[in-house]
């Protein structure tokens, strides 16, 4: 989880592919009008993002160990999630500066969502200190250490299954 430019898609896929788990790009899963809305320099707004949210939260009550790559910005989307699992869910928070996520969305291509957005990610964040059942990750390294400090830390959550 983390606002867009943290490196949700590539540490997500790495974190399926070593711990042997299904994974879901959560961008992919997102309504043809609110890829518009983003493709447009819209910001998504909550009634844009619940049935997204409960999409993905159906995703995660199926069988079988999934990991996603999704914003879930603010602790009422994660809790939906939570709930809508149906069983213990662990987030990896990857933080970063401004700067750095400015940076990483500058030089990607193809990806709908514009640089102008993220302020208004960065605004709706709500950081998850000390909110159970999330590990946080400081993306300011290669993904290659996120994802082995992400492993090592899930490891060490009271949520490990």
């Amino acid at each position: 989880m983390g606002v867009s430019g943290c490196g949700k898609s590539s540490v997500g896929q790495q974190l399926a592919s070593i711990l042997g788990y299904r994974f879901i790009e959560g961008d992919s899963r997102h309504p043809t009008e609110n890829v518009e809305k983003m493709r447009n320099g819209i910001a998504l707004v909550d009634a844009d993002r619940w049935p997204w949210l409960e999409a993905l939260g159906a995703e995660l009550s199926q069988e079988g160990n999934t990991v996603i790559s999704c914003s879930s910005l603010k602790r009422s989307y994660r809790d939906l999630l939570r709930a809508k699992a149906g069983r213990s869910l662990i987030f990896v928070f990857l933080n970063g500066s401004r700067s750095t996520l400015v940076s990483r969305m500058a030089a990607r291509d193809g990806h709908y969502m514009p640089l102008s957005l993220l302020e208004s990610q960065l605004a709706t964040l709500e950081i998850p200190v000390g909110e159970p059942d999330v590990v946080t990750v400081e993306i300011e390294q290669p993904v290659e250490r996120i994802v082995s400090e992400a492993i090592a830390r899930i490891a060490g959550s009271t949520l490990r299954q």
